[in-house]
């Protein structure tokens, strides 16, 4: 089986963040999708092992908020290879809240939804969440980050914790 066919996959980059309690945690995926506008909902798709994964089912709401392509190689480390668990995400950097009291950092971002889970999926290694948007709002005009440009132009890494890792073979 050649897996370089799931590479042709488009997707973006998202950063998903919770509060529950003083627990605040956040993640980056790759699996941020509209999936119905009538009501409208979200899917944002996270490994179980994760800790973020555990903090949405916790608190039942989570921020989805899309990447720019300003973004660089720090700012996705800061929320893509390190863990919420013993890392704060959110120091040193600008943090708003959305209407659900979600932390987001409106720095590289191009919009920010505010989303109460209202179905979930277990599937296997992740958990897919179902977000019925409560608020929106562009936060700038910049490109929204693809995967693509994440590998091609950044030379990013899929972490085997991510949806898209598939093993070389």
């Amino acid at each position: 089986m050649d897996t370089r066919a799931l590479h042709k996959f488009t997707s973006g980059l998202y950063v998903v963040s919770t509060q529950a309690g003083e627990t605040v945690s956040a993640c980056l995926i790759n699996t941020g999708l509209q999936l119905t506008s009538a009501p409208l909902q979200v899917q944002a798709v996270v490994n179980k092992q994760n800790y973020t994964e555990g903090i949405i089912e916790q608190s039942g709401h989570f921020a989805l908020t899309l990447v720019s392509e300003k973004a660089d190689m720090p700012y996705i480390g800061r929320f893509g290879f390190r863990t919420s668990r013993d890392f704060d995400k959110f120091d040193g950097v600008t943090v708003e809240r959305t209407i659900l009291g979600d932390p987001y950092t409106p720095d590289n971002a191009v919009a920010v939804l505010a989303c109460e889970v209202v179905g979930t999926l277990d599937v296997g290694t992740h958990m897919i969440f179902v977000g019925e948007v409560k608020d929106a709002a562009v936060l700038s005009d910049d490109p929204h980050m693809t995967y693509g440009y994440y590998h091609t132009v950044l030379k990013g890494k899929t972490p085997p914790k991510a949806s898209a890792y598939v093993p070389e073979g």
